[in-house]
């Protein structure tokens, strides 16, 4: 039974994770792109990290470099593990006083145990919070208005929509499809959701299946789809928004350094645009084959209100460049394939070399001199 802030929104329609639509997932997607529409997530939960030595510590343990992050200012962590594979992931906001991580809700309190468990002596201190609303929306119209005038109200800026400083973008494309979603979250009191809520019509609000058709036309990972006991960051471009290649040592660096000065990722994600005349949409698990070789596997899947049906794949890094076939309760479905990491991801002579395991003098940061 969904909990949900947006329960008694009109055509509120629960799914596994939160309500998956309000009666039509096209038009709310139209309307989330358009900012007139408002997504409870309610498949994400809230971490505060509090302590004066907050994120020094952050910064220490995790692949973003956090230790410099301004009251305000939004970015995105991994967690990797020594050989550099994923364990979590999360967006961080800091207000000056806490950092807020914005975590996939089966992977917060895995997050949050992790961090309490690293604390040793330092002066923080890592807390879920159940009593906060996570609200989706896009940077412009009345959903943007709506959702910042609420009291107490967190805004993270998603960072996806541009290479970060010290990152990197192995999609070789003009236009990235993720610049143009300038996509944001309220973190918000429960209390204050609710009171929104009810103020609310059906179509001033959207599901989570509308949020995750954005977000697979951004070729944006997630770690409820796109991780799994063998993720590396570079494999789904998350260097993009969520690594910082000139920061100190962290867990999993090596594997970092190595992978982006050799290249060559074992895997690749990819985006496929399905044939939807047999209307069967593939979950995520679902094989992908180049002819008789099965090559990757479905990551996450939707209906586009523009593209049709589409999905995000993680390939064998041999897996051919050309059309695939998806198969699907015993049907197999022609995909097209639109490439995200290419085959030989940083092994281009325009890749800056990283010493491993050491520390580079941290530049001045030029705001600092007013800049």
């Amino acid at each position: 039974m969904s909990t949900s802030v947006f329960d008694g929104v009109p055509g509120a329609t629960a799914g596994e994770c939160g309500i998956a639509h309000f009666g039509d997932p096209f038009r709310e997607q139209r309307r989330l792109a358009a900012g007139t529409a408002i997504a409870p997530l309610d498949d994400r939960t809230v971490i505060e990290v509090s302590g004066p030595e907050r994120l020094p510590w952050l910064d220490s343990i995790t692949s973003q470099a956090v230790g410099r992050l301004r009251a305000g200012e939004s970015t995105e962590l991994l967690v990797l593990d020594p050989q550099g594979r994923v364990e979590h992931a999360a967006g961080v906001l800091d207000d000056g006083t806490s950092t807020w991580l914005l975590a996939d809700a089966g992977d917060a309190e895995g997050l949050a145990t992790w961090l309490t468990r690293m604390k040793f002596r330092t002066q923080a201190t890592v807390e879920l919070r159940p009593d906060l609303a996570l609200l989706g929306f896009v940077d412009s119209g009345p959903a943007a208005e709506r959702v910042r005038g609420l009291d107490d109200a967190r805004i993270w800026v998603d960072p996806w929509q541009q290479v970060s400083v010290g990152g990197h973008q192995y999609a070789d494309v003009a236009a990235h499809p993720g610049a143009d979603l300038a996509w944001r979250v309220g973190i918000v009191p429960e209390t204050a959701a609710r009171a929104l809520a009810a103020e609310l019509e059906r179509e001033d609000a959207a599901g989570l299946l509308a949020a995750e058709a954005l977000r697979i036309a951004a070729w944006r990972p997630r770690w409820a789809a796109e991780v799994d006991e063998r993720s590396l960051p570079h494999e789904s471009d998350w260097l993009r928004s969520a690594v910082h290649l000139n920061k100190g040592c962290y867990r999993g660096q090596e594997t970092v350094a190595k992978v982006h000065n050799l290249g060559h990722p074992p895997r690749r994600l990819a985006l496929l645009q399905l044939d939807g005349s047999d209307a069967v949409l593939p979950e995520p698990g679902a094989p992908v084959f180049a002819g008789d070789d099965e090559v990757g596997h479905i990551t996450s899947s939707a209906r586009h209100h523009e593209d049709g049906p589409i999905a995000l794949a993680l390939l064998s890094r041999r897996a051919p460049i050309g059309d695939l076939v998806v198969r699907a309760e015993g049907i197999d479905i022609a995909a097209s394939q639109q490439i995200i990491v290419p085959a030989d991801a940083g092994a281009t002579a325009d890749i800056p070399r990283l010493t491993r395991l050491s520390r580079r003098p941290t530049a001045p940061d030029p705001r600092d001199a007013g800049v």
